[in-house]
């Protein structure tokens, strides 16, 4: 029987860009978000702790199923294998990507 797939998340969370691990991604029944469930951490098997992952375990420590609204998520990946997660702070004046739902509708060449 083949593995499970994993899939890598990337997505925007106040002013962070989190990537985390997953095995099971779909579209919510809740419109505008997609679940997120089994995070995957890396095993404690170094002698050196990664702070930002450990408070990434803490942060999803209980967490049965996440929900990450759409506008958030930057991108998904399906991979071979985890790898370590990561929360990266996003400072004043820098992007974190393109979000397609931020700039409402287009303005007709009639609107200017």
């Amino acid at each position: 029987m083949a593995e499970s797939p994993i899939f890598k998340v990337v997505f925007y969370n106040q002013n962070q860009v989190y990537e985390l691990f997953a095995r099971a991604i779909y579209q919510s029944e809740m419109y505008g978000f997609v679940e997120a469930e089994e995070f995957v951490f890396g095993e404690r098997t170094q002698l050196v702790v990664d702070p930002g992952e450990e408070k990434l375990k803490c942060e999803f420590k209980d967490v049965k199923r996440s929900y990450i609204p759409l506008h958030s998520i930057i991108r998904i990946d399906e991979v071979e294998k985890e790898g370590p997660v990561k929360v990266t702070d996003i400072t004043t004046g820098e992007k974190a990507s393109v979000f397609p739902f931020s700039g409402g509708s287009p303005k007709s060449r009639t609107d200017k």
